[in-house]
């Protein structure tokens, strides 16, 4: 066994070589550093450092260091420099050698989170009181038609509203930014506006539509006796649900919607003949909720009969329906032919004895990928629920055999997620509408989500497109892809020539680009890349997704939402408890950070353990 003398001496000549490589990693990339700018060049330079420090694998240096009492560079990362030097100072002095401490230029671990706090508060303005961890919530399209709404998640926490430009258009937009930046002026609270750029998203197209119907379905129970009248939206044409708790949506003409009110009955004769009450029962933003207690199939221009304040019955008609969404039901084993061409899709066709005559046919909104796929590439298709892999390939159409689906099959709607994580893509960061909406985004917004970052030319894009408007707006890159993933280091630094920039951890096609065995551990590396480069990250992608779309949540994103604190901030996507979800995750983030900062962990005092209880009860927020 070594002498003690001899371990130190061991570890001492491990540090002079690592801290040797980080040096020679500092001069390597010089260039790129000297084209940061200023308010990022110390944290540009610690994350060359840190990455030079983990090109060693360090874990028996760091069993031998916790061996011996001493830090075992565990958190190294915002403060890479200082603490190997600090750390190699303590082993000399150990050794008797002399020592002198370098602090010049060096990044301390007290600067490096007051370096990371500044950079926080450029992109995302004030933080809640007693709460680090800001949260940014998802707009509905309705918030722009409803003030109260918004006005009401800025109170329970919301300090960033996000709106997706893939949804929705710019007049619908402004009427949501004009929401938010009245009701934090009138509660003195800066909450800031991101805008997503939508991003060259691989999606399937569109498929043959189905009949203009609707089907009202009350909730039953095992009787067959109604327990809940269905909930039914009416609205003229142009005004959507607020939320997706509606069982249908019954477009109707501004003429016969302006008398309808609170206690009015709509009679009608659906699909089948049979007799259909609609009650009114409250006004929602531009619409009105009305409720039905019997199945009902109603179709575009069902007539309706209504008697306004007992006067003569009117006789007005349904405005048009959409068309029912069709699917494709896919089983293992099945055939997908994926084309360039934008026909719409349809499930395969057989004859009368069952024979196949056509495979499954779809497209996809991105035809350029046909030039980047080849046979044997896995497919992705609706956030991984279905997996196939490719049979044949040309560059007009993919053939895809189904290797995983549910055991009933699966079905596959229009614009879903498709993803190709092991082809390589050569997709630019930037579409056209991308930039069409840009204009928009710089004159209204504080900060652009740029969506799909593959490498550092699609930021170079926006950077070039940003030069057009004079605008200070904050950059934030979205993470989610495998690519974007392995090219971070290089993304980050081109994004450090302007500022203020952050990182969107977009788990959700993270997840499935990177494989499910494997986005633990590359979202933990995501996290410790931005702290080594002092800057915000978000935690984005189902969070509290149960709590915000069903009311309840799930155990396990309860803890999810508990590691999010480590982020700066937490992302929410809408549904219609979402405010419910709001003040959850605030309560959670604000109890967390009593036991961890970052990845620091924190030992408040236990109450009663000196009489071996355990107590949380004075940890309430």
């Amino acid at each position: 066994m070594l002498k003690k003398t001899e371990r130190l001496t061991a570890i001492s000549q491990q540090l002079e070589e690592i801290i040797g490589k980080v040096m020679e990693m500092e001069r390597k990339y010089a260039h790129k550093l000297s084209q940061v700018h200023p308010v990022y060049r110390k944290s540009a330079l610690n994350l060359i450092h840190y990455l030079g420090f983990r090109s060693y694998d360090i874990d028996l240096l760091q069993d031998e260091l916790r061996d011996m009492g001493l830090t075992g560079l565990s958190n190294i990362e915002a403060h890479v420099m200082k603490s190997l030097l600090m750390l190699n100072y303590i082993i000399n002095h150990l050794l008797g050698k002399p020592v002198t401490e370098a602090n010049k230029g060096i990044v301390s671990i007290k600067k490096s989170k007051k370096i990371l706090n500044r950079n926080t508060k450029l992109l995302f303005g004030y933080k809640s009181k007693k709460r680090r961890t800001r949260i940014m919530v998802t707009l509905p399209g309705s918030a722009g038609g409803d003030y109260r709404f918004v006005n009401h998640l800025i109170q329970l926490g919301m300090n960033s509203a996000r709106i997706n430009c893939a949804h929705d258009n710019p007049e619908t937009w402004g009427k949501m930014i004009d929401n938010v930046r009245e009701a934090s002026g009138k509660q003195a609270k800066n909450c800031k506006v991101m805008m997503d750029l939508a991003g060259p998203k691989l999606r399937t197209g569109a498929i043959q539509p189905g009949p203009e119907i609707i089907h009202i379905k009350p909730e039953k129970d095992m009787a067959g006796k109604v327990t809940s009248p269905a909930k039914i939206w009416i609205a003229p044409p142009d005004i959507p649900p607020p939320d997706d708790t509606a069982s249908a949506h019954l477009p109707m003409s501004e003429e016969l919607f302006k008398h309808i009110k609170r206690g009015d009955s709509i009679q009608l004769k659906d699909t089948r003949g049979k007799k259909i009450k609609i009650v009114i029962y409250a006004k929602k933003g531009n619409g009105k909720w009305a409720s039905c207690s019997r199945s009902a199939y109603i179709s575009s221009g069902t007539k309706m009969l209504f008697r306004p304040d007992n006067t003569e019955k009117q006789t007005h008609q349904v405005g048009r329906l959409l068309p029912l969404e069709q699917y494709i039901s896919l089983n293992i084993g099945d055939y997908l032919v994926l084309h360039k061409d934008s026909r719409p899709g349809e499930p395969a066709q057989y004859n009368t004895s069952g024979k196949l005559l056509r495979h499954a046919h779809i497209s996809c909104t991105l035809p350029e990928i046909f030039r980047d796929v080849k046979k044997g590439d896995p497919v992705y298709f609706d956030d991984g629920k279905i997996e196939g892999i490719i049979e044949k390939a040309s560059e007009e159409e993919l053939l895809i055999r189904i290797t995983y689906a549910k055991e009933t099959g699966s079905k596959l709607k229009a614009d879903k997620g498709i993803n190709l994580p092991d082809s390589d893509l050569n997709i630019s960061g930037l579409t056209e509408k991308d930039k069409r909406d840009l204009e928009f985004v710089a004159t209204h917004a504080d900060t652009v989500n740029l969506s799909f970052v593959n490498d550092e030319n699609d930021v170079q894009q926006l950077l070039d497109e940003l030069i057009k408007f004079e605008s200070p707006l904050g950059i934030i890159l979205k993470i989610e892809t495998k690519k974007g993933f392995r090219n971070l280091p290089r993304i980050l630094l081109k994004a450090m020539q302007t500022f203020p920039i952050g990182v969107m951890i977009a788990r959700g096609d993270l997840a499935i680009e990177t494989g499910w065995k494997n986005f633990a551990s590359i979202q933990e590396e995501i996290l410790r890349i931005c702290e080594a480069a002092h800057l915000p990250d978000v935690w984005a992608t189902q969070v509290l997704e149960n709590l915000a779309k069903k009311g309840v949540p799930s155990r396990a994103e309860i803890t999810d939402a508990a590691m999010a604190q480590r982020a700066e901030c937490v992302m929410l996507n809408k549904g219609p408890y979402i405010e419910k979800a709001v003040k959850m995750l605030d309560r959670i983030l604000r109890r967390m950070q009593r036991f961890q900062k970052k990845k620091e962990t924190i030992l408040p005092k236990l109450e009663g353990a000196e009489n071996l209880y355990l107590s949380h009860d004075k940890f309430n927020v």
